[in-house]
């Protein structure tokens, strides 16, 4: 039988890792730092190891979060220029990954929940008002989700003077999202599906259920191959 060079089958890495607590000092020093600092300090502290990609700057990347968050889980990676608005409303659980240049939109009385071995590629941006991720969730790079549009209403005002509407927006655990799809305000996506490259999704998709387009249509159900 010949060998494929072309294509091959890999083991998955970010979905099998096994987590381990993170140090002690880490958490005493978030500890410190949201005991000693006013929010908005510690936001001008972060920008200045937003950029590099050392060591040391991954390290205090994940204490401030740590710092700012509502909670956050063991062996996160922030990767660089990841950026926030609102982080005390953010749940993170633990082994996640967010790529770089990623933006997460928050609120002050909303709530953004990611949960465990979630990985977020670069470039990706989250309307994060009303937000859950369940578990074991790929998001590919450049993927995005608006959780919120204005109303339009009354039609003689510019739109984005009218009110601003926030719907839920839900991934299911172990559902994966492909690079550059867009997720609509009140989706839910169900657990264990495919969202194709490119599509954006425009109404509920179904557990186990494989979608591609724009806007996105059903193709298929996921099963044994």
């Amino acid at each position: 039988m010949s060998e494929d060079l072309n294509n091959k089958i890999v083991k998955a890495q970010h979905g099998l890792k096994q987590i381990q607590e993170d140090p002690n000092f880490e958490k005493e020093l978030a500890q410190y730092l949201q005991a000693s600092f006013p929010k908005e300090h510690l936001i001008n502290l972060y920008e200045r190891f937003i950029i590099p990609d050392g060591q040391f700057d991954t390290l205090m990347r994940r204490v401030l979060w740590k710092a700012l968050t509502k909670k956050i889980g063991n062996n996160v990676i922030i990767s660089s220029e990841v950026r926030f608005n609102h982080p005390e409303t953010f749940e993170i659980g633990n082994g996640v990954f967010i790529g770089n240049q990623t933006y997460i939109q928050g609120r002050f009385d909303g709530k953004c929940l990611i949960g465990n071995h979630v990985w977020i590629g670069p470039g990706s941006y989250f309307d994060a008002r009303n937000l859950i991720i369940e578990d074991y969730v790929g998001w590919g790079p450049g993927a995005k989700i608006l959780g919120s549009t204005h109303t339009g209403v009354p039609i003689d005002v510019p739109i984005i003077q009218t009110d601003l509407e926030i719907k839920q927006v839900k991934i299911s655990m172990g559902a994966d999202i492909g690079m550059n799809a867009v997720i609509l305000p009140g989706i839910t996506v169900g657990e264990g599906s495919i969202v194709g490259a490119g599509a954006v999704v425009t109404k509920d998709v179904p557990p186990m259920a494989i979608v591609a387009g724009v806007p996105a249509r059903f193709l298929r159900w996921r099963k044994e191959s």
